[in-house]
């Protein structure tokens, strides 16, 4: 969900999985055409010498616990920047021994415990968060995703709709909100995002992803959609991110698993580890693996 070099990009016709590269009407045809494709982000070389920073300073006896707290949140959101999860996590926890009323660290954990399917472990972590501070917006959609994702979606609903409310007009939220009423019931899903999109921000590009999850425009027009304000690689490659992620997540819902998989690869393709696509780009990849392993059954 998110500065002048050369925008560098180009599209790709494929035929993926025999698919030709004709648009078709407003439909949910199986193919991947016109594919813009994204240049995987780079390692920031600030956040290497930013980490190699933190490492000095945290060895100094001089600090007091909170900071040393806040030190390791911050070195271990670095570490999440550059795809190193296994010592984010480390840094986390270690914050949390610090300082065990830091609700930023417990919404950090939580996240890297979704990833790894510890949905008991997220829901405590995301608790905390929110008992310490029941205004951070964000445990509540990180509440809700780990719901959504540990078949709660009834809970999710709750979690998403409130962090919604907080902006009614972004389309990332009325998304995650779309997905639980969906699995819920396809039916009441539909109905629930037909119902908010009047509320959407018509300008903000991902709009045209709920009217294709509403049926109401094609492929091609999120595509289309893509370049809109785009003014450097690496704002491309963060949107294409995105992009990928919800692609993948609507060809799941119709069941062309060859699709999505490949949308979702796309999506860790990109590189750019901290935004809450590439996080559950994994996930829906072991769902659909799970899905197809279960109709072998």
């Amino acid at each position: 969900m998110r500065r002048n070099v050369s925008l560098i990009f180009f599209f790709i016709f494929v035929g993926i999985l025999g698919g030709c590269a004709q648009t078709p009407e407003v439909s949910r045809q199986p193919q991947m055409g016109n594919l813009l494709l994204a240049e995987p982000a780079p390692v920031n070389p600030r956040s290497e010498m930013a980490i190699a920073r933190y490492n000095q300073i945290l060895g100094s006896s001089a600090l007091s616990d909170e900071d040393k707290a806040e030190l390791h949140l911050q070195r271990g959101m670095l570490y999440d920047s550059v795809g190193l999860g296994g010592l984010a996590q480390f840094d986390y926890s270690q914050a949390i021994n610090l300082k065990p009323d830091f609700a930023e660290a417990y919404n950090s954990m939580g996240i890297h415990y979704i990833q790894q399917s510890d949905f008991i472990q997220a829901y405590d972590s995301f608790d905390s968060t929110l008992e310490i501070n029941p205004e951070y917006d964000f445990a509540f959609l990180n509440r809700g995703i780990a719901l959504y994702y540990g078949g709660r979606s009834e809970l999710a609903i709750e979690d998403l709709g409130r962090f919604l409310q907080k902006d009614n007009s972004d389309p990332f939220r009325a998304l995650w909100a779309y997905f639980a009423h969906y699995d819920l019931s396809p039916e009441e899903g539909q109905a629930y995002l037909a119902a908010i999109r009047p509320e959407l921000n018509n300008e903000h590009w991902a709009t045209t992803l709920t009217d294709l999850f509403l049926g109401v425009v094609d492929e091609n027009a999120v595509l289309n959609s893509l370049l809109d304000g785009v003014k450097s690689q690496k704002a491309l490659t963060d949107r294409l991110c995105e992009a990928y992620f919800y692609l993948g997540k609507y060809h799941s819902q119709d069941g062309n698993n060859g699709i999505a998989s490949n949308y979702f690869k796309l999506a860790l393709s990109t590189n750019v580890f901290d935004y809450v696509e590439h996080r559950y780009a994994r996930m829906e990849l072991n769902r659909l693996r799970q899905r197809s392993s279960d109709a072998e059954e």
